[in-house]
């Protein structure tokens, strides 16, 4: 996959993660983003998850990178998104 120019801000439609990678059901789901946002905020790559205690790449993070890893990483802004009609 082709990723953005460099330098290119992550478009806000991509912030939030894939349905599959984070279901906006879980009951952690607006503490998950709250560290996320916080540390996109912050110029920061990543956070601790709080419920695992693992480290996150954030969304802005891995824009930066250009490309997507195919690790399946919770905030991939390359993640395919489902259509809205």
């Amino acid at each position: 996959m082709n990723g953005p120019a460099a330098g290119t801000p992550l478009p806000d439609h991509l912030r939030l993660p894939h349905p599959a990678r984070l279901d906006a059901g879980r009951a952690d789901f607006e503490a998950i983003m709250a560290a996320h946002d916080g540390a996109v905020a912050n110029g920061q790559g990543g956070y601790v998850d709080p419920a695992t205690g693992l480290f996150v790449m954030t969304a802005a993070a891995l824009w930066a990178r250009g490309e997507c890893c195919t690790n399946g990483c919770r905030h991939c802004p390359y993640a395919e998104r489902p259509t809205t009609n």
